[in-house]
């Protein structure tokens, strides 16, 4: 009897330990979900007000060239196309995305399959020291060296996309490069065995073997660095010009939604077209984040297929 009484005790406070667990993992992420939440309804509260209370139009806000909230036209309507800030997002992601893609994919074959035991004593600490470099040491260097750079070879100031690629192509070199190293090790060993033993050379193994089978993980490595790119904002702000104008090319002045965003937020009063206009570039970031997370959720929901 004893022993059983024991028992029960024992379970009873297994059980315990079980619901309090629960409550605390349920409590938890309630307010994890409250904070998403709240996060969502002031940002598109905020930004919202631009349509709905200044009544500035939304495909003149989405498609307009002209950037001065402050000034109006003939018509009286305010100057607020972000459609340069838009574009020069867009171009300065795509761009530092395409010159790490093919480098984090060389430095990740490297360190997994040509040679990992040097890989792993070189280059991943390498990585890692990449990682938590502040972003505005990276500003830094990049308005040190990469502008003069840019200025010398060709012409103008320096500032431009060009810049602002080149410095965030360094800042998301390393987690392009860790997650697609993480990616070639998940790849089962019986596939490079079983490559091999076809008579595949090792090259032939990795590329028709390997990377295929990584594909899915690399892509999702490579959108997460253009995430990480597109909401980048100090770094961007030193080196790509701070000019509210369409680009001309990737060598002159232009301007993100995140440098703006930095630039204007604390110089307008809360309410005023002024800060509602930057309200609702914060908004076309957030739903860009939202829409980098489901892309990642996709291709993984295709790699599990």
């Amino acid at each position: 009897m004893d022993e059983i009484r024991e028992a029960l005790t024992k379970t009873s406070t297994a059980t315990k330990k079980d619901r309090f667990g629960r409550v605390v993992s349920l409590s938890a992420l309630t307010v994890i979900v409250i904070v998403v939440l709240s996060i969502f309804w002031f940002v598109a509260s905020k930004g919202l007000a631009t349509f709905f209370t200044n009544h500035v139009n939304l495909w003149d806000f989405l498609t307009g060239t002209k950037w001065a909230p402050g000034q109006t036209d003939a018509a009286g309507h305010p100057y607020t196309g972000a459609a340069p800030m838009i574009v020069g997002s867009f171009l300065v992601t795509l761009l530092s995305a395409l010159i790490a893609t093919p480098f984090a994919i060389g430095t990740a074959i490297f360190m997994v399959e040509i040679s990992p035991k040097r890989g792993s004593k070189v280059l991943q600490p390498v990585i890692e020291l990449l990682v938590g470099i502040p972003s505005v040491v990276y500003g830094f260097i990049g308005l040190t060296v990469i502008v003069p750079v840019m200025r010398t070879i060709f012409g103008g100031s320096g500032f431009g996309i060009l810049a602002g690629a080149l410095v965030l192509f360094v800042m998301i070199l390393p987690t392009v490069t860790s997650m697609t190293v993480d990616t070639l090790r998940a790849v089962p060993r019986h596939y490079r065995e079983s490559a091999l033993a076809l008579g595949a050379t090792r090259w032939q193994m990795i590329y028709k073997v390997i990377l295929r089978s990584a594909t899915p993980g690399i892509l999702t490595a490579i959108v997460f660095g253009m995430a990480r790119a597109f909401g980048e904002a100090l770094a961007v702000q030193m080196v790509v010009g701070n000019a509210a104008l369409m680009p001309q090319s990737l060598t002159t002045p232009a301007a993100t939604l995140t440098s703006v965003l930095t630039q204007g937020i604390g110089n307008t009063v809360m309410g005023s077209l002024d800060n509602n206009v930057l309200w609702s570039l914060a908004l076309i970031l957030l739903l860009m984040s939202l829409v980098f997370n489901l892309v990642i959720r996709a291709i993984g929901k295709k790699g599990a297929m």
